[in-house]
């Protein structure tokens, strides 16, 4: 079910409903997303597997590909929507969200439910339904309210798994989500920590420590895993031959890319792509 509003688009589909398939998927690949997944779901996320023992909600940005594997309870909900009708940078402030669940290359964005919380977030798919099958003059607004009522309770259970401070979600979340932001903007053409901690104004050193506390990888983990998967990526679902992508990933040496991308997927890039 979609609605439009002028260029504003938002949508809900529902696996109860009729089976969302990967065409319907690659119809809305450039729309953000918000998938309810219930318990015992099994879903892969661009190359990850995940297995899910409780309710969760999982945030996608555009171009992410999703594939559902198994559902006991084929209860999966969909929300998907263009940036003119909700854009994340422009409502960080006014949610106070940070934007950590679209800008963070940090973990996979996944938020697991108690049954409390994940009974108050299927009232609220509810009342999304609800409007969807009942427009009105108000339709738009309320369904917009909705959505940003779903950003702020994710996000205050994100920071709560994370045990943060208040004093902490203002100082390392900010940084957090700063750093993420950074390398989901730059990875394309810097590669290097020191790239990052010149960006942020502050020493290599001080860059690792700031993300220890936060993350079990290393920035220069991170940055490594944004390259390889926009590398895994390219290889699974374009046509662009290994010479083209290590050049689109400003590596002007191929036989230095195809070292690095061994190195740490494992597998040769021609390798990779013979999977697909």
């Amino acid at each position: 079910m979609l609605k439009e509003f002028s260029y504003k688009q938002f949508g809900q589909l529902r696996s109860s409903d009729d089976k969302i398939e990967e065409s319907t998927l690659l119809s809305i690949a450039e729309n953000i997303k918000i998938l309810f997944l219930p318990r015992n779901t099994s879903v892969k996320v661009d190359f990850q597997t995940f297995s899910l023992e409780s309710d969760a909600l999982l945030f996608i940005n555009p171009k992410v590909k999703i594939q559902f594997l198994s559902s006991e309870e084929n209860k999966e909900v969909l929300l998907h929507f263009n940036r003119d009708f909700y854009c994340i940078e422009i409502h960080d402030q006014e949610v106070a969200c940070d934007g950590i669940l679209y800008n963070n290359v940090f973990e996979v964005p996944f938020i697991e439910l108690n049954d409390i919380q994940a009974s108050g977030i299927k009232s609220i798919i509810e009342e999304i339904q609800f409007e969807m099958e009942n427009e009105d003059a108000n339709t738009e607004e309320m369904l917009r309210i909705l959505l940003k009522l779903i950003i702020l309770k994710s996000t205050r259970i994100w920071k709560q798994k994370h045990q943060l401070s208040e004093e902490e979600k203002q100082t390392d979340v900010h940084f957090l989500r700063k750093f993420s932001k950074l390398v989901e903007e730059n990875y394309k053409t810097h590669h290097t920590v020191a790239d990052y901690a010149e960006m942020l104004f502050i020493t290599p050193k001080s860059l690792s420590k700031k993300i220890g506390l936060l993350s079990k990888e290393t920035p220069n983990d991170i940055i490594k895993n944004r390259i390889i998967l926009e590398s895994k990526r390219l290889l699974a679902h374009t046509t662009m031959s290994v010479k083209e992508i290590a050049y689109s990933l400003n590596y002007e040496d191929d036989a230095y890319f195809v070292r690095f991308f061994t190195k740490n997927a494992g597998v040769s890039p021609t390798s990779f792509r013979k999977q697909f």
